[in-house]
């Protein structure tokens, strides 16, 4: 069920009070067109309606996609500390309770930035494994490998046979566009797949670059 409540909201640049809906749940069974809006990037953003200051909610969230068993635990941070503690919660928070019975088969995902929950989501919605895809996306960031500490490589889009990427250089704030036929993402999953990688969770996971470079250097998702 998705689940939202109102919050007065005092606006941080101009000290207006404003009413946000803000949510908590998303469950795309029942919700459909929030999951457009989520996909839209409307979904717990604040738009002050006096000075029309915009940004992120810092609320928690959880999607669920039934259909594709997928469960994505969203919680804002950029403190990787503060990541590292919410990960570790969540996860003792299941062992505790009977949650992982409940989800056998399922990709449960934690993620504490915005771009990285809808990635997720346009991921999973195109029917590849966000793990190969992680791999991959690093495979694109080494092409220019004196370049790959400033840059950012996300999923784009899937057409014509090819996989499209985005890649943000914060140094230079520029914008790139790499593509990937679907036959190397063929050959990256089922390489990962014949090294013992899973195609579903045992537990949550943070499935980003560290993941795939563990993956890179012979572990994968039975540890």
């Amino acid at each position: 069920m998705s689940i939202n409540l109102k919050q007065s909201v005092k606006c941080p640049q101009c000290s207006q009070m404003s009413e946000v809906t803000v949510w908590s749940s998303i469950t795309v069974k029942d919700s459909p067109d929030l999951k457009a809006d989520l996909l839209s990037g409307k979904v717990n953003m604040f738009n002050c309606p006096s000075c029309s200051h915009f940004g992120l909610m810092p609320h928690p969230m959880l999607y669920h996609d039934e259909e594709k068993k997928l469960m994505i635990s969203f919680s804002p941070t950029n403190d990787p500390v503060l990541k590292q503690q919410l990960f570790d919660n969540i996860r003792k928070t299941s062992a505790q309770s009977d949650e992982l019975e409940k989800l056998v088969g399922y990709n449960l995902r934690f993620t504490a930035d915005y771009n990285e929950l809808l990635e997720k989501v346009l991921i999973f919605d195109n029917g590849f494994n966000d793990k190969a895809i992680e791999v991959i996306k690093l495979m694109v960031i080494s092409g220019d490998i004196d370049k790959s500490e400033q840059r950012v490589c996300r999923f784009g889009k899937f057409e014509n046979g090819e996989i499209e990427f985005m890649i943000h250089d914060f140094i230079e704030n520029q914008l790139y566009t790499s593509t990937v036929p679907l036959q190397t993402y063929e050959t990256v999953y089922n390489s990962l797949i014949e090294s013992g990688m899973k195609n579903y969770s045992f537990d949550w996971e943070m499935v980003d670059s560290v993941y795939a470079t563990r993956l890179l250097n012979g572990f994968n998702n039975n540890f």
